[in-house]
């Protein structure tokens, strides 16, 4: 796949992943690649911080992913009333199937992957549709779990880490330098035996909130 590696110790090996990594892709997702490797330098028209989220929303801007999860799942809105449906968002991250890049400008770290997941409430069952599309490949897939109440053991909201290798410092005329870095990521998760179901989030106060209802709704479920 190409992902930036420490087995890749200099400049012109480095290079030569990056070509290799471009070889076949779209002129966008040589640009998505070069961000993340550190190419291009101060005047080399490489994109920026805000550029790069700007490009990763237009990828989903006009799309109902609301009603993409409904059909995909095979649902009408009048079965899944139980609890409001709920959303989350955020930057996908995979060591072995994304990059990544601490945002200097934004101040977070941002992949190469964006997830959206919708989650469904019936009487009995919790539905769960999940979207992740990659910016440096043609790479969409669509998820579908579903579960019931009784099987679900615990809804937790975590922030881990995952060890990337990344740009550390990049200079003015494209050269950089790479260190392993641990990268913060935040989920939610849906834990039932022997499997547990992970969604991309970001961290916010109303995403918080969003796990601690769904946690309620699990409680009350099971005390019936």
């Amino acid at each position: 796949m190409g992902y930036l590696s420490d087995a890749v110790t200099n400049q012109a090996q480095r290079q030569q992943a990056m070509n290799a990594a471009m070889k076949g892709r779209t002129p966008e997702q040589k640009q998505v690649i070069k961000y993340f490797y550190g190419a291009g330098g101060c005047l080399g028209g490489k994109l920026n911080d805000e550029q790069y989220e700007s490009l990763v929303m237009s990828k989903i801007q006009g799309v109902d992913f609301k009603r993409k999860a409904l059909n995909k799942l095979g649902l009408d809105e009048s079965q899944v009333t139980e609890v409001r449906p709920l959303e989350f968002r955020g930057y996908y991250f995979n060591p072995k199937k994304t990059y990544s890049k601490w945002s200097m400008s934004m101040r977070k770290w941002v992949s190469s992957a964006y997830q959206i997941s919708w989650i469904f409430f019936s009487g009995e069952q919790v539905y769960i549709y999940q979207y992740t599309y990659h910016m440096d490949e043609d790479t969409k897939q669509e998820k579908v779990e579903e579960y019931f109440y009784k099987d679900i053991t615990n809804i937790s909201a975590s922030s881990d880490t995952e060890e990337f290798y990344v740009p550390d410092k990049v200079s003015c005329n494209g050269t950089a330098t790479y260190a392993r870095k641990n990268v913060e990521t935040s989920n939610v998760s849906f834990v039932v035996p022997g499997e547990r179901f992970n969604c991309a989030m970001t961290a916010t106060e109303e995403n918080e909130q969003s796990v601690q209802a769904m946690r309620a709704k699990l409680r009350e479920k099971k005390s019936q």
